[in-house]
């Protein structure tokens, strides 16, 4: 992983690994979904996971995602850990909306993510995650920790959504066929238009597998200004 220039960013003596070069995906831990008749229909989990890893931080940025809503905790984790998970926003109506929670649940991964880092320096309010146009980058200037996915992507949401209405950009919640296109190129350029129906709500489900609290009046919250 070296061609990306992570060892740029940390001490000496820390060890820069690509999982699929390192040990490649477990055979036996996967989540087994058919989405369109596709013929591999199974996601494994990276080796790294179940046979080395003892703890994991995860960190997020904050960004928009046209399929999913935005990126945050509990996509970085769950599509960063799984092959094959590009195939759940392969159409118009996406599987974000369960395929998250149910990838963010399994074992080992689960029990091992012991805390969530999110990076809120910069962000990307739209055509994410990959977007490199600097008009849609905006500086929330926060970081969030937590042990929580969903409570810290609740408060993401949020985030994401107040920036693309201040933009003038439909919710991140609007699902209407008016704001949907097939040209990506529109759809990277325009932030009027999206590829995908969004799934925010795939938040609220990852709550509903017990991965945290989704509830605002239930999320304890403290801030912190430097």
């Amino acid at each position: 992983m070296s061609y990306i220039g992570y060892e740029r960013f940390v001490p000496k003596g820390v060890r820069i690994e690509s999982a699929t070069e390192y040990l490649g995906f477990d055979p036996d831990v996967y989540v087994e979904c058919n989405f369109f008749g596709e013929d591999d229909t199974r996601s494994n989990l990276v080796r790294m996971v179940s046979d080395k890893f003892t703890k994991i931080i995860n960190v997020p940025n904050m960004k928009d995602h046209g399929a999913s809503g935005v990126t945050g905790c509990l996509k970085n984790i769950a599509y960063g850990e799984f092959n094959n998970v590009a195939r759940s926003h392969y159409r118009a109506k996406t599987n974000t909306l369960t395929f998250i929670g149910t990838l963010a649940s399994v074992e080992p991964l689960r029990s091992k993510t012991v805390l969530q880092v999110m990076d809120g320096l910069r962000g990307v309010w739209h055509a994410g995650p990959f977007s490199t146009d600097r008009r849609f980058r905006f500086y929330p200037k926060q970081m969030m920790f937590g042990t929580d996915p969903v409570a810290i992507d609740r408060l993401l949401i949020d985030i994401i959504d107040e920036k693309r209405k201040a933009e003038g950009a439909p919710s991140v919640w609007d699902q209407s066929q008016e704001h949907f296109t097939e040209d990506r190129k529109k759809w990277e350029q325009d932030p009027q238009f999206n590829r995908f129906i969004r799934e925010p709500g795939h938040i609220e489900y990852a709550s509903k597998l017990d991965l945290g609290v989704y509830d605002m009046k239930q999320i304890k919250r403290k801030d912190i200004r430097l």
